[in-house]
This record gives C-alpha cells, sequence and structure tokens, in this order.
C-alpha cells in the first residue's frame, strides 16, 4: 500500500492488473486524450514502464482499489515528466471509466499530492493536460492547481497542445 484515502487505496501494480488495465487502456473513449485506445502490446509496455518506474524512480502510477470490496477503479501516482525542457513530478490519473464522476479522481489526486509533499525533495506537483481535457483540468484545479504554463506534445502523428498546472508544497508543509 502507497497511500489511502476515505474510499481507496493506492497500491503498486503487478501484472494480476493486466485484465483490468486492459478495460481502461483499450477502452477508445476512456483514452481519448491519448488520441487511441491501446493494443495489447502498449498495455504489457504500459505495465512494464510503471514497474520500472517504481524501480528507477521510487514511484510511478499506482492501482487504485476500493478499500470496500476492492474493486478496481484505475490508476494515480506519480510520474517524472518533462514540461517544456524541464523535469517535474506530475500526478497522473485515469481512471476506469465506470468509475468516472463519482469524485475517485480528485480523491486520488489530493491523496498522491500529499504523498509527494511528504517527501522531502518534492517541492511542487504538476499535472500536463491535453487542453481537450476538461474533466482532467478540473480535478487539477479542485487539487490547489493553477496554470503555469503551456506546451505542444507530438503523439501518434498529432500535435496536442497540453496545459501545465502545478502547485507548490505548502510553507508549513501541509
Amino acid at each position: 500500500m502507497i497511500y489511502t484515502t476515505d474510499r481507496l487505496i493506492a497500491r503498486p501494480m503487478t501484472p494480476n492488473d493486466l485484465p483490468a488495465l486492459r478495460r481502461t487502456l483499450m477502452d477508445p473513449h476512456a483514452m481519448e486524450a491519448y488520441a487511441h485506445a491501446f493494443t495489447e502490446d502498449e498495455v504489457q509496455a504500459w505495465l512494464a514502464n510503471q514497474l520500472r518506474r517504481y524501480h528507477e524512480d521510487g514511484f510511478g502510477l499506482w492501482g487504485l482499489v476500493r478499500r470496500s470490496g476492492g474493486g478496481w477503479v484505475g490508476q494515480c501516482g506519480l510520474t517524472m515528466q518533462t514540461f517544456n525542457g524541464q523535469a517535474v513530478v506530475e500526478i497522473g490519473y485515469l481512471l476506469q471509466r465506470d468509475q468516472w464522476h463519482q469524485g475517485y479522481a480528485i480523491e486520488a489526486a489530493q491523496g498522491a499530492k500529499q504523498y509527494a509533499f511528504a517527501q522531502p525533495a518534492i517541492t511542487r506537483v504538476w499535472s500536463i493536460i491535453r487542453d481537450t481535457n476538461l474533466a482532467s483540468m478540473n480535478v487539477a484545479i479542485r487539487n490547489g492547481m493553477v496554470v503555469r504554463g503551456r506546451m505542444i506534445k507530438h503523439y501518434y502523428g498529432q500535435a496536442m497542445p497540453h496545459l501545465g498546472f502545478a502547485v507548490d508544497r505548502p510553507a508549513d508543509g501541509v
């Protein structure tokens, strides 16, 4: 277990999570911000990348399960990203579509922010969000983040404008 919230447990993902990952990553609607649903090979690579991140960075996207009943909700966690040439720690979240609109994304993102700010080396966290993803922008804003910049990501042959939302650790450390 990495952190808990009122309704969720964030924990490292394992190969046992592949069926749940497939339900999200292979869903074209859930993956709209990525401009495509993943293939089986991409799902496998996604999990392998999270396992690598756990080992190399000490964090990554973690699996989210309900505290009551243990059902899969999605993923949320911290990843190293680049924003306008700067290495940043990002809070990312990607929920299974049948778990949307229940408050899980903001609950998980707030838990990830608290976890991040408990680490002495992390003083600012970001969420880098495609400019068409209003739901994720609302989560970032509710997580205390403000827009700090804009960049274009090139992904699958498309130029995708993204906004960089960020929040700094409070001076009192809370």
